[in-house]
């Protein structure tokens, strides 16, 4: 039987002390994932029955949503206890989606001094990296020795991930590099730490954005990135924990966008919660207005077909490559702002640059469109042109699919990067956009091209 279904069965049946030891048998990850199963009542009971270790470690895990309806459902003494226990960017980010009175009713009974953290990561913007960052750090002097930083290390309440770089500061904590702990391990134990020292211009601001700083220590391929004030002055730590989920929730904010599934300031999390399940309506809500979009743009394309309709009726072979004509394009279309959205998203597109990264694919749309158009037109050739006597149809069929291939990427780039510069939603609004425009366009050829080779008048 699932974990989550026998606990069900064991609370209900009352059977708390079998829940408890089944509960702290699983891990804390399986733990979590069994809680988020439960019904909000079922988790709040459940959760209780954790002991305090692998109950922190398990919330640690929890959707911001699961979690905000956990601390909301406890006694604030049993709320402290487990924000006690998180990490100060953790702590943070629950208390930026708690209810302002619970919020308020919790910072009370927590300690001055994480108190006092707390209120320093939320004064800062965000999805800034003074958000996301971890006050909690290992820090010496430049003059210090390798003996003197590893016993800095040693001292350091700090988990693993946390101390696999030393960060270095003058007499007033200015950031002037960092160490690594495995080049503190090798050294000698008398050397300064100064002669150690990388990374001197590896840093971030605390009001930059938080996806700067998870690019940048994914591209320098550096345990953590230091976060320093106006003054150069270290603050923080972004750790490659944190930036990691920094970018999975950009990823999966953009793929929502593009999919047009994605209300603004929604967390991604609680979003695909209630778009899988849940209230009904409101995953049709969601959806509904960029389908409506493509649904006025098929309307259009209809209307073209209506149009060149005495085309069809003299020439039927004309119709058999209409979907592949429609279809090509949009699957071309469709990669490009798929390249476009995960590469704007990861850093990789410079906005500044656009005109290379628009130019670098319109000639892969060439070239995927002459490879598509060369062997689209020969199939069409062969299969109705020849047989038919009317060969300019396979010329009309590959030249459509080149224009439409080109068309498709130059449209792929250009809308999504015409919407960012109108401040607008390109994600969710692109995809819409180029299916109107690239099955206009491209069937307006395609019916050009056969009216004009085969002498067909509209």
């Amino acid at each position: 039987m699932p974990a989550a279904a026998a606990i069900t069965r064991l609370l209900r049946g009352h059977d708390f002390e079998g829940a408890k030891a089944l509960l702290n048998r699983l891990s804390a990850a399986d733990a979590a994932d069994c809680l988020g199963q439960l019904s909000a009542a079922d988790r709040a009971v459940a959760f209780r029955l954790l002991d305090k270790d692998r109950a922190i470690a398990a919330f640690e895990q929890l959707t911001p949503d699961e979690q905000r309806s956990l601390i909301v459902a406890m006694e604030s003494s049993e709320a402290s206890a487990i924000i006690e226990g998180l990490d100060p960017d953790d702590r943070a980010a629950l208390f930026d989606e708690l209810p302002a009175k619970v919020a308020k009713r919790l910072l009370r009974d927590l300690r001055p001094e994480t108190r006092a953290l707390i209120h320093m990561l939320l004064n800062y913007p965000p999805d800034s990296a003074g958000r996301i960052m971890s006050p909690n750090y290992v820090m010496v002097r430049r003059h210090v020795t390798v003996a003197e930083a590893l016993k800095a290390v040693r001292r350091s309440p700090l988990k693993r991930e946390g101390i696999a770089v030393v960060f270095i500061t003058d007499a007033t904590r200015r950031y002037e590099g960092f160490v690594r702990l495995s080049d503190l391990v090798k050294a000698e134990p008398d050397a300064p730490v100064c002669q150690l020292i990388e990374g001197a211009d590896v840093r971030v601001a605390a009001t930059d954005a938080a996806t700067a700083a998870a690019r940048l220590l994914q591209r320098l391929d550096v345990p953590a990135v230091p976060v320093v004030d106006r003054e150069n002055r270290l603050v923080g730590a972004v750790t490659f924990d944190d930036a990691m989920d920094v970018l999975e929730e950009a990823t999966s904010e953009t793929m929502y966008q593009k999919a047009g599934v994605a209300p603004v300031g929604q967390d991604a999390d609680v979003r695909s919660e209630r778009l899988t399940r849940g209230e009904l309506l409101y995953p049709v809500r969601v959806r509904m207005f960029f389908l409506l979009i493509t649904l006025v743009g098929g309307l259009v394309v209809g209307r073209l077909i209506e149009r060149f309709e005495n085309v069809l009726a003299s020439v039927a072979a004309v119709a058999v490559f209409i979907p592949l004509i429609m279809d090509m394009g949009g699957n071309v279309g469709t990669q490009s702002t798929t390249i476009f959205a995960r590469g704007l998203a990861l850093g990789h597109i410079d906005l500044s640059r656009f005109r290379r990264h628009l130019w670098w694919e319109v000639r892969v749309g060439m070239v995927i469109g002459a490879i598509l158009g060369l062997i689209g037109g020969t199939i069409a050739y062969l299969w109705q042109g020849a047989p038919n006597g009317i060969a300019q149809l396979g010329f009309a069929v590959g030249v459509s699919l080149f224009i439409s291939s080109t068309l498709a990427c130059l449209l792929g780039f250009l809308l999504p990067w015409t919407l960012v510069k109108l401040r607008l939603d390109h994600a969710a609004g692109a995809d819409p956009f180029l299916t109107t425009i690239k099955d206009f366009t491209s069937l307006a050829i395609y019916f050009a091209l056969v009216s004009g080779l085969l002498g067909l008048g509209r």
